[in-house]
């Protein structure tokens, strides 16, 4: 079996998050490509590929334009496989703000027009040291709003690494 990755990263727990799923599909002994969307000159290629992940975090209650332009662009590709689409974001961290965040892949899959066979909503993370004044105050006030993180101790992780390796197991074994 050959998997395809298709990815975009801004803040990188995506990747973190890719380089999971990677490894759990080498563990099982399949193979894999990477294809990151920001490498705007890369050749993409499905020749070979069997099944698709695709996945990218949610700014500003939305995918990456980049990623959202390729996955429109090779819908047709796209729906010939099997795909599973893991979307990163703070809202899929806590139980309240799940369905915002299956809002954010809602508005997603009709900009693109295409709708994946299985999705993942995936909890992000805070990497505070690396935001200005005005994006701290966004991710306190709107992100994790009325939720009681402490921003001061560098990065915050809220993946469930647990759930998401039993996600992709789901879609490896479908």
């Amino acid at each position: 079996m050959e998997y395809l990755i298709i990815f975009e990263t801004v803040e990188g727990q995506t990747r973190k998050i890719v380089d999971q799923v990677a490894q759990q599909i080498q563990e099982a002994g399949q193979s894999f490509q990477l294809f990151n969307t920001k490498d705007k000159f890369a050749p993409l290629t499905f020749e070979g590929v069997d099944k698709v992940i695709l996945a990218a975090p949610v700014h500003e209650r939305r995918h990456p334009k980049s990623f959202e332009v390729l996955v429109a662009a090779n819908t047709a590709e796209l729906k010939a496989r099997k795909t599973l689409m893991i979307s990163v974001s703070l809202k899929a961290a806590f139980p309240e703000s799940l369905e915002e965040a299956q809002d954010y892949l809602t508005e997603m899959e009709m900009r693109t027009g295409f709708t994946p066979d299985q999705e993942v909503l995936a909890a992000g993370a805070v990497r505070s040291e690396s935001y200005s004044y005005f994006e701290s105050q966004i991710v306190q006030h709107v992100a994790l709003a009325g939720h009681d993180v402490n921003l001061d101790d560098g990065v915050r992780e809220f993946t469930d690494w647990a759930q998401l390796r039993t996600d992709v197991q789901s879609f490896m074994d479908g």
